[in-house]
């Protein structure tokens, strides 16, 4: 499989941004699509996570009622709507997919297939 990030760019904070990260390659049927962060001189970070089958969802604490994320099944893609951003979600945004249980979604060493990354800046 193939993922293909998009969507990030340059918004005021208490702005929105939606990210997408389309697959291509084969089905997720039996995968978990997670979304990962990386500022500059941090390690990666849990951001959300969706089951493709069933649709079930986490959430990193920092991000809970503020992200959504979704899956468009027809168009094999994965969404993350991204409200009342603030300066501290700034970061390069990447895409990721796993088969792993989902009690260890949150560690990105675990996912083995990765999306280039979107650049999110949030200026204050």
């Amino acid at each position: 499989v193939q993922l293909q990030a998009s969507g990030g760019g340059l918004v005021q904070a208490g702005g929105s941004l939606r990210l997408s990260c389309a697959a291509s390659g084969r089905t997720l049927s039996s995968y978990t699509l997670g979304w990962f962060r990386q500022a500059p001189g941090k390690e990666r970070e849990f951001v959300s996570a969706i089951r493709w089958s069933g649709g079930g969802t986490r959430y990193a604490d920092s991000v809970k009622g503020r992200f959504t994320i979704s899956r468009d099944l027809a168009k094999n893609t994965v969404f993350l709507q991204m409200n009342s951003l603030k300066p501290e979600d700034t970061a390069v945004y990447y895409c990721a997919t796993t088969k792993i249980v989902w009690s260890e979604i949150t560690n990105h060493w675990r996912y083995d297939v990765w999306g280039q990354g979107t650049l999110v800046t949030v200026s204050s």
